[in-house]
């Protein structure tokens, strides 16, 4: 194989990348941004991405930046802990029946380390204008008016994808009624709130929202009315933040930001030599951390397609059936699980199930087995 390019230089892209370079496979990764993408955004690792970033040799590093997180939590905002789940029962499932929490922005230089150190390029400032089919490959044509040429694209360029649109692949779903707003705070929430896991689901009917520990902060998750302005919602968030737990003051936010929510998947996630992955191809909300993580699975599995199809002349039925098995998997089981999670922050009365889920080791595993992704990659 020639050389496949790939669109995008997140966590998606560069694992894509990782995988293509491991294999033997030039690669070259053109990123519209100046550098690498410095947000936190994604900052949960389940355990089957665990396993593909151990068989790239980045897990260590990764490991050594985040923290590990081996239960998550329901809780009820007036009435505390629901229930804890443990990941230990995953044990005979995965050698890491934990998550790691870490900001998906410590995880790229890592990636991008790799790649490079294996011969593959990344480059910058090259926003993909054109893709056109040739006879035996796909052509880029990027905004600075670059041409680059190779065997296959992965388009991993995100929601607002310039390959998915070049290709005029529709982008159905649908927009949740609120926006999120997320804030990184510098507060000791364990000493405010006893018993707090390092991940946390709150129930409420007016008000739900989210804990995560990451390594610098803690993150808090709210929903936000649409229709108000976003000057007018951050102002409001000291004291939306004082609701939760009261210190005395003002909480210590470190950054706060509002956006849309999108449920969303590519009508084909393979035209011709070009293949979708990620946020190109699927995005869902980030309740149950199931984006980064499934978009990582696209970008491994296809690049291994690509890799295991190397030495055939047009690549084949197999890179094929792992597009169609990622697409189905975005439907059936992403989209499903993360609206489902949406659904159930905003209904009241199911805390007698979700005892129940915890104090019964084998639905907690069946239970963690696809809420963790894990039965999204076996038959």
């Amino acid at each position: 194989m020639r050389r496949v390019l790939v669109a995008g230089a997140g966590p998606v892209g560069l694992a894509a990348a990782l995988t293509l370079a491991r294999g033997g496979v030039p690669v070259t990764v053109l990123e519209a941004g100046d550098g690498l993408a410095a947000e936190s955004r994604a900052s949960t690792f389940h355990p089957p991405t665990l396993e593909m970033l151990a068989s790239l040799g980045v897990l260590d590093e990764l490991m050594a930046r985040g923290l590990v997180a081996r239960t998550f939590q329901y809780r009820d905002r007036r009435g505390g802990p629901i229930a804890t789940l443990d990941l230990a029962v995953l044990a005979g499932d995965t050698p890491y029946p934990f998550r790691v929490q870490c900001e998906q922005s410590k995880l790229t230089p890592i990636l991008r380390e790799h790649v490079e150190r294996l011969g593959g390029e990344v480059l910058f400032g090259q926003e993909v204008a054109r893709v056109a089919a040739e006879e035996d490959g796909v052509r880029v044509t990027t905004g600075r008016g670059g041409h680059f040429t190779g065997d296959w694209l992965i388009g991993a360029d995100g929601a607002h994808s310039a390959v998915r649109r070049c290709l005029g692949i529709p982008f159905e779903g649908l927009t949740y009624p609120e926006r999120f707003l997320v804030a990184s705070v510098r507060e000791d929430l364990e000493a405010m709130l006893p018993g707090l896991a390092p991940i946390n689901y709150v129930f409420d009917p007016d008000e739900w929202l989210v804990l995560l520990r990451t390594p610098d902060h803690w993150r808090v998750l709210l929903p936000t009315p649409d229709g108000t302005a976003d000057e007018q919602e951050l102002a409001r968030l000291p004291g939306r933040l004082r609701a939760v737990a009261g210190p005395g003051r003002d909480w210590e936010v470190a950054h706060a930001s509002l956006y849309r929510v999108h449920q969303r998947v590519a009508a084909r996630f393979m035209d011709g030599r070009v293949l979708l992955a990620g946020d190109a191809a699927h995005v869902n909300n980030p309740l149950g951390g199931l984006g980064m993580n499934s978009g990582i699975h696209d970008a491994v599995l296809m690049a291994s397609s690509l890799v295991n199809g190397a030495v055939e002349v047009v690549g084949g039925a197999a890179v094929e059936a792992v597009a169609g098995r990622r697409r189905e998997v975005a439907l059936g089981h992403v989209q499903a699980i993360s609206h489902g999670n949406w659904a159930r922050m905003r209904s009241p009365g199911r805390h007698d199930e979700l005892r129940a889920l915890a104090a019964d080791p084998a639905a907690a595993r069946a239970y963690l087995l696809r809420a963790c992704l894990i039965s999204s990659l076996r038959p």
